[in-house]
């Protein structure tokens, strides 16, 4: 049974501090909410908000949980609003049905497979150096979109894989321009599909102290979907879209389309 999780961190604490820096300890810190040590369950996450009041963390795992450790360590013990909330993630998965809307929101990683990267990064030209020394063909490597409109084009092509549409958003025009008896509703206007993106981001940390950097240029999408799949949509929901989902990228979440875009099943 899936289980979706929000859980508050309290940025001025220094354990905080340490995990927000970096989503490999971040990351890590998620796992060990895991009672079933090794994890090999598919587990998703998200930052939801990094100011300096308040860091909320939405996690998706298999299994139910247990936040103590972050709650104690990193968030506000015995506070009011500083428990964790779990929610059992089957209802939503439950309302995936063929035709239905729903808001969505996505922070991803866009990248594109190319042979030779104008701008390798340190474990990419030391992978082309291997290639060249050995005489072979390099392998491909990951290279993030970094425009609007490559990164919007890179979800837009893989909404039919993962079950869903993206309509098309509306504008109606100003009410000065209609004649007698006119109804702005019967003029509406394609504006594009109904997504777009919020905020961007380029996450720099290492992995461990003397470890290669690791660079990644992420995006959130908030907009309307339609599902074509139900069952494709599932199982993104619970897999994720994208690379990068060990370091917080490429969970989906969606809410009912007449609310703000929150968790629909915050509000179960």
């Amino acid at each position: 049974m899936p289980y979706l999780s929000k859980i508050a961190l309290n940025p001025r604490r220094r354990t905080a501090v340490s995990l927000l820096s970096s989503p490999h300890r971040l990351h890590a810190a998620i796992l060990a909410g895991l009672a079933v040590q090794p994890v090999s369950e598919r587990v998703l996450w998200r930052l939801e908000s990094n100011t300096p009041h308040r860091a909320d963390v939405l996690v998706l795992t298999e299994n139910r949980p247990s936040w103590a450790h972050l709650v104690d360590d990193a968030g506000w013990p015995g506070a009011d609003g500083g428990a964790p909330l779990i929610a059992d993630y089957t209802p939503l998965l439950d309302r995936i049905g063929r035709g239905r809307e729903f808001g969505f929101r996505l922070t991803a990683n866009p990248v594109q497979n190319v042979t030779r990267p104008t701008r390798p990064s340190e474990q990419q030209s030391a992978r082309l150096k291997e290639a060249a020394d050995g005489g072979s063909r390099p392998r491909g490597s990951r290279v993030a979109h970094r425009t609007v409109a490559q990164q919007l084009e890179w979800l837009l092509k893989r909404c039919q894989r993962h079950g869903f549409a993206i309509p098309d958003a509306s504008a109606t025009p100003p009410a000065a321009g209609l004649r007698d008896g006119e109804r702005a509703g019967e003029h509406e206007l394609s504006a594009g599909p109904a997504v777009s993106i919020v905020s961007r981001d380029i996450l720099r940390f290492r992995k461990h102290d003397r470890g290669p950097h690791v660079t990644l240029s992420t995006a959130t999408f908030e907009g309307r979907l339609r599902v074509t799949d139900p069952d494709a949509l599932r199982a993104t929901l619970l897999g994720g879209i994208g690379p990068a989902k060990g370091y917080g990228q490429g969970l989906l979440t969606l809410a009912p389309v007449r609310t703000a875009l929150i968790e629909a099943v915050a509000h179960d």
